[in-house]
């Protein structure tokens, strides 16, 4: 099987959501001066391809040091949603003729939003109705993972904050993952792998995603 990486690189300068923490990836020391070298990170706990916790939009929810490795890995369903237009939110009937009865804890949209990731227009991303975020938690997804910067709207001005599918899924104790690169190429079937940084009660870490097909 071949493995595929579905991680957006982290480097200095990259697109966060608006109002994070900006990265930033200096020298700290140097093989001329001190002996080896080693870079200085500054990013926020949500930058690239990561994982949200619970906690994250719920108060009292499990943070990073309470999520296993195993809720991150297995079976995901993958559901492609290609020429969806800016700010479409994905409805039931857009999913429910590529959804079984049920479903493995992992379900991963792909829109091919990613191909606009470090653009002004990634932030006019699709989103995911919470009827159908529901509808896919009944049937047993217990982590959703999307190729876009957010389920829910990325706040525009002029636009109301709201987190529901955020408050559905973390509020239900499952896990949301972010930015997913390349999620378009899958299959509708395959293996999945989301590696947090084990950061010690965080609200969310960079992961390394990776695929095998």
């Amino acid at each position: 099987m071949a493995i595929v990486d579905l991680t957006h690189m982290v480097s200095s300068g990259m697109q966060v959501f608006p109002g994070d923490p900006e990265v930033e990836i200096t020298g700290a020391l140097s093989i001329s001066a001190d002996g080896a070298q080693v870079a200085r990170l500054h990013l926020g706990s949500h930058s690239g391809t990561h994982v949200d916790a619970p906690c994250h939009s719920i108060e009292g929810g499990r943070t990073t040091s309470e999520v296993g490795l195993e809720e991150l890995t297995g079976e995901a369903l993958v559901l492609h949603l290609p020429h969806l237009e800016a700010d479409a939110e994905i409805a039931w009937h857009h999913l429910a003729g590529q959804v079984p009865g049920t479903v493995p804890r992992i379900v991963l949209l792909a829109t091919g939003w990613d191909r606009l990731f470090g653009t002004g227009e990634y932030l006019s991303h699709p989103v995911l109705s919470p009827a159908a975020a529901e509808e896919l938690w009944s049937r047993g997804m217990r982590v959703l993972a999307v190729d876009t910067l957010n389920p829910d709207r990325t706040l525009q001005p002029g636009q109301e904050f709201s987190l529901q599918v955020h408050e559905l899924v973390l509020g239900s104790d499952g896990l949301i993952v972010e930015n997913v690169r390349g999620a378009a190429a899958l299959p509708s079937r395959c293996r999945v792998g989301f590696f947090p940084l084990h950061l010690a009660a965080a609200d969310g870490a960079p992961v390394r995603a990776v695929a095998w097909v």
